[in-house]
């Protein structure tokens, strides 16, 4: 255990080494502050590297991970990100970024009792809710897994369309972008769901804010 412990300090001056040796500034430059063009929502499964999976340098990507990608609308800690991240920042893309195989969207198709996580992982269980119809006629158990995956990302995706934050932004002219997409462990590509929001047109008119 000390070993790893150790090994993971020795990696980031070896990672420091090859950076400064490549450009002796790049430090330097990153000190200077940052202005990411991308906020990622993702799944805190440490399967799913937000930059590396994208190619993306430290500064170019701001993140925020959770429990099977959630958009929960009293998690101040997502509100705090996005809100920094688009007033602030002014990202010009939000991506919700799901994964084939998450676990806990595989647990919120189960009754099981996990611990404290059943109360995140009943948000879950309300996407299945809205689209029961659709999943339970799928009898492949695994592609209906798949699936879950996909409208969980997508309702995600509509979540933070409703958010007041994001409506702001699109009130105010901001171009933002949100888009859904699910990488797939098994071969390391991004499925690209093309549910992307611009504007909150798209959205029921219930949604649609008077700002």
């Amino acid at each position: 255990m000390e070993a790893f412990y150790n090994k993971l300090l020795e990696n980031n001056k070896e990672w420091v080494a090859r950076k400064t040796k490549q450009d002796p500034d790049y430090f330097k430059r990153l000190a200077s502050g940052q202005k990411p063009p991308v906020l990622w929502i993702g799944c805190s499964d440490s399967r799913v590297p937000a930059n590396e999976i994208i190619g993306a340098e430290p500064g170019e990507v701001f993140v925020h991970r959770n429990i099977a990608n959630m958009v929960v609308h009293s998690d101040m800690n997502l509100l705090s990100v996005l809100d920094y991240a688009v007033n602030v920042l002014q990202v010009k893309h939000i991506i919700v970024c799901g994964h084939y195989g998450c676990g806990g969207v595989q647990t919120a198709m189960t009754n099981k009792h996990v611990g404290i996580i059943d109360n995140w992982i009943r948000h879950i269980k309300d996407v299945y809710r809205f689209h029961q119809k659709e999943l339970n006629k799928i009898e492949d158990e695994k592609e209906r897994f798949n699936r879950f995956v996909e409208l969980n990302v997508m309702e995600q995706v509509l979540d933070l369309a409703k958010t007041s934050i994001v409506q702001g932004a699109w009130e105010n002219n901001q171009e933002l972008h949100v888009h859904g997409w699910v990488y797939d462990v098994k071969d390391g590509l991004i499925n690209d769901l093309k549910i992307t929001i611009k504007d909150n047109k798209n959205l029921s008119e219930v949604y649609q804010l008077d700002l």
